[in-house]
C-alpha cells in the first residue's frame, strides 16, 4: 500500500491533496504559498505523512503545448525531486480547477487543494483501472 501526495502547482499558490493509506481516495489538504518555505514544507509533509509517491499536475495544454507556467512547473518538479526520495509522476491536470469549482460553495470557487485532489484522484483511478 502506498500513500500519495497530489500537487496542483501554481506560480502563487500550490494546492495539496493526500490519499488514504491504501492509495484509493484523494482528500484535499491545504494550499501553500509558493514562496521560500514551500520546499521545506513539502519535505516535512512527505516525511510526516510517510508519502510513497508524489503526483504533480502537468500544466501543458490539451494539445501538449507549453503554457506560461510550464517552464516554472518543470523547474519545481526538478527541485522537488532533488529533496525527496519519493518518486514523482506527472498527470494531466487540464480542467481540474474548473471541475473543482463545480463542487465549491458560491463565492469560494477557486480552491487549489480541491484541484490537487481531482488531479490525484484521476491518477489513482487510472492506476486502479490498469
Amino acid at each position: 500500500m502506498t500513500k500519495y501526495l497530489g500537487i496542483d502547482y501554481g506560480s502563487k499558490r500550490v494546492g495539496i491533496a493526500i490519499s488514504d493509506e491504501a492509495g484509493t481516495i484523494a482528500f484535499p489538504r491545504t494550499t501553500l504559498p509558493n514562496d521560500e518555505k514551500l520546499m521545506p514544507q513539502l519535505v516535512a509533509l512527505v516525511e510526516n505523512e510517510k508519502i510513497g509517491s508524489i503526483v504533480v499536475g502537468d500544466t501543458r495544454s490539451h494539445g501538449g503545448k507549453d503554457n506560461p507556467v510550464t517552464v516554472e512547473a518543470e523547474a519545481f518538479v526538478t527541485s522537488l525531486q532533488a529533496v525527496v526520495t519519493a518518486p514523482i509522476e506527472r498527470v494531466w491536470e487540464m480542467w481540474s480547477s474548473m471541475e473543482a469549482s463545480r463542487y465549491a460553495e458560491k463565492g469560494n470557487e477557486h480552491k487549489d487543494e480541491a484541484a490537487a485532489a481531482i488531479i490525484l484522484q484521476r491518477f489513482l483511478d487510472m492506476r486502479r483501472a490498469k
